[in-house]
């Protein structure tokens, strides 16, 4: 199975180096890595360098856009400047981040899992963080979501969804694309992915409104925004969390910012969310 990767990064000299040392060290190596540098100013070039002299199937190139750093639109901006660099011959394309490192078995039980079910649209490992000298589960979502970390789409699910949207929440309504058009989703528990940077510590302050706006754009609906606004809020245990996500909210409705979705597709989102959000209360 053909695995290709795109990696975006932006300053990461610090983790490129132990990202890409763990994917040259697979059992089942990627066809092919590529490296977007989005306007470091460190060695990130300079390292990813010394991985493609080594290695024929990585690549780097670099970009030249804001240094500000946002989540969703820059990061995928970057992902389709790799993207387009490519050919078609992939089976599975992962949109991987540039501070992970990789158990040796990763690719090869990816390639496992979606070769038992010709369904499967998305796989993934699980990210943990070091804490007190110990790794732990990054525990920031259900258990049942890939993270943007370390996405892996088959070929046939990543085209049927649009690929991925260039907004904040394109993590999100990847997978609830996925399975709007019949695409199973997995987590494998066993794969322990180190994640050095936790999520969101780069993020500036002027992405404190845009989870908000996402969930708007998803066509989550008001109730929906709400409860997941309080859920994130806690998880983080901020109250200011709270405010900036429904403010967030509140400005793209006045805005009338564009839909990621269909209203068919808005309609299965929010049957899908009141689901788990019942199912929980049954549990």
């Amino acid at each position: 199975m053909n695995f290709y990767i795109v990696i975006p990064a932006h300053n990461e000299s610090d983790s490129i180096g132990l990202t890409l040392y763990s994917l040259v060290n697979q059992n089942l190596l990627p066809k092919k890595v590529v490296i977007v540098d989005d306007n470091s100013t460190d060695n990130t070039s300079a390292i990813v360098n010394s991985y493609a002299e080594k290695y024929d199937f990585i690549h780097l190139i670099n970009l030249k856009s804001s240094d500000e750093h946002l989540p969703g639109s820059k990061i995928i901006n970057a992902f389709y400047k790799g993207f387009e660099t490519l050919d078609s011959n992939y089976d599975v394309i992962c949109k991987f981040d540039a501070d992970l490192i990789f158990p040796n078995d990763y690719l090869e039980c990816l390639s496992n899992h979606f070769g038992k079910n010709e369904k499967l649209g998305l796989a993934a490992g699980f990210c943990y963080i070091e804490k007190n000298d110990h790794w732990i589960l990054e525990n920031l979502t259900r258990k049942d979501h890939i993270r943007g970390a370390l996405k892996a789409y088959k070929k046939e699910c990543f085209l049927e969804i649009g690929k991925l949207k260039t907004s904040m929440g394109w993590d999100t309504v990847d997978e609830l694309l996925a399975k709007y058009n019949g695409w199973d989703i997995l987590t494998d528990e066993s794969l322990h992915v180190k994640h050095l940077k936790p999520t969101g510590i780069s993020y500036n302050k002027a992405s404190k409104h845009l989870q908000g706006e996402a969930m708007y754009k998803m066509r989550y609906g008001f109730k929906i925004t709400l409860i997941s606004a309080l859920k994130l809020a806690y998880k983080k245990k901020s109250f200011n969390q709270f405010k900036n996500y429904m403010s967030g909210y509140f400005k793209a409705k006045k805005d009338h910012l564009p839909f990621l979705v269909s209203k068919a597709e808005g309609e299965f989102i929010r049957n899908l969310r009141w689901k788990g959000i019942l199912g929980k209360f049954k549990a």
